[in-house]
């Protein structure tokens, strides 16, 4: 089966933020997407809007159009944010980035009303119902299809990098999980979620989607949900391993590390080097490391069994990666590596809240202020006063049991972000 793959002739770049509509006085989702993206019927038409349903209603994602630049990204997705949140202001909403809600069941949610959603439920069952996960992906271009799955291959190596970076989902329905990634459990449990397999070129990638099909395992090439998965449609690479983002400079991050590592094993490549390939069984045990560990993981670094701090390992990509991240206007935002290993990933952040005494509302606080504020804000200080008193006042700040102007978007293509 032959799959065209529309190469990009530059390592352009897409974000896509799964975003968490919050009531402001109780903490918990509100179920309002339709509502809310009925009132923003520029931004959420049919066809390639920059506001988009997922699968909850309780969930608005919001898509960048094709960018040249970080930058150019992230005054994208800015952009969108400001409008989605003046509606959300007068509905006393809020809008709020983690890869799991810190209070909230999944029992408790409405499904978006679209088709495909509808039968993922019907096929899947409860492993769909039960995906009151967020996360972030982000698309970059790559020059050809001889080129992608080398470089799949080789981006494999640092699913944990990713994932410990932005693990963000350490509660789930009102307990701590003892986890950095929640959610990246409760997504790899699909089918065809998880690390991607070990291809040995494009045709074996064209191959392995036919057997697929063949076999009646996906119905199209939408289904495959890997970690990181070629999009032929937009001739990219697209990372799907970033847990929810809290904030924008975060985003920021994942995107500068995303474009910078493309760029490097592009020209790598030109250069005539072989790419890392690691064998599945590695993949699989480090992001597995990630997941529990976060950024104290130690990671296998080769086939024997060696292993190294993940901290260690983030602080030698960067320097590795400044060059590559200076040449593309990037650096100040790959710089925000440092500052996460500085100052805490959010699953860090959100227990040292608890740690300190505060409640799972709290945590629902701080991630609404880092929201508001764009960047690393690890201190319950930092939360609105006026959104606590009105809390209190109201009965709701009990403690949980157990406890750059905008650019114009352009040529945007369909998101298959979350499912």
């Amino acid at each position: 089966m032959a799959i065209e793959f529309n190469s990009s002739d530059r390592p352009t770049l897409g974000v896509e933020w799964e975003l968490q509509l919050v009531d402001v006085r109780t903490r918990h989702l509100r179920q309002e997407a339709q509502q809310v993206l009925g009132e923003l019927p520029e931004l959420s038409a049919v066809g390639n809007p920059p506001l988009r349903h997922e699968l909850m209603q309780c969930t608005v994602e919001v898509v960048t159009g094709i960018c040249e630049t970080v930058e150019e990204a992230r005054a994208d997705l800015a952009g969108s944010v400001d409008q989605l949140a003046r509606v959300l202001e007068p509905r006393q909403a809020a809008l709020l980035c983690a890869g799991t809600h810190p209070l909230d069941d999944w029992r408790d949610q409405i499904l978006s009303p679209v088709q495909r959603y509808g039968e993922l439920i019907d096929q899947m069952q409860w492993l769909a119902r039960r995906i009151l996960t967020f996360g972030v992906h982000v698309h970059v271009g790559v020059r050809s299809p001889d080129k992608a799955i080398p470089i799949l291959n080789a981006l494999a190596n640092y699913l944990p990098h990713f994932l410990a970076l932005t693990a963000s989902s350490p509660f789930w329905s009102g307990h701590d999980t003892g986890l950095a990634s929640s959610r990246s459990v409760v997504f790899g449990a699909l089918p065809t979620a998880g690390p991607p397999p070990n291809l040995p070129h494009w045709a074996g990638f064209e191959e392995y989607l036919e057997t697929l099909l063949r076999a009646g395992t996906i119905s199209s090439i939408k289904e495959v949900w890997w970690d990181i998965r070629p999009h032929p449609d937009f001739g990219t690479i697209e990372i799907r391993m970033f847990d929810g983002i809290p904030t924008l400079r975060e985003v920021g991050m994942a995107a500068a590390l995303s474009q910078s590592l493309v760029r490097l094993f592009d020209q790598q490549l030109d250069r005539g080097y072989g790419l890392p390939s690691p064998p599945t069984w590695l993949v699989t045990d480090n992001k597995w490391r990630a997941t529990r560990y976060g950024l104290d993981a130690r990671v296998i670094t080769d086939e024997r069994g060696t292993t190294v701090p993940l901290r260690d390992d983030l602080y030698e990509l960067v320097r590795e990666l400044e060059p590559v991240a200076t040449r593309l206007g990037c650096a100040e935002d790959l710089d925000a590596v440092s500052e996460v290993l500085d100052k805490g990933a959010s699953y860090e952040r959100q227990r040292a809240i608890i740690g300190e005494g505060g409640t799972l509302n709290d945590v629902v606080d701080a991630l609404a202020a880092e929201f508001r504020a764009g960047g690393i804000a690890p201190s319950v200080a930092s939360v609105d006063p006026g959104d606590r008193a009105a809390a209190e006042q109201d009965g709701s700040g009990d403690g949980a049991a157990d406890n750059d102007l905008p650019k114009k978007p352009k040529n945007r293509g369909p998101s298959h972000a979350g499912t």
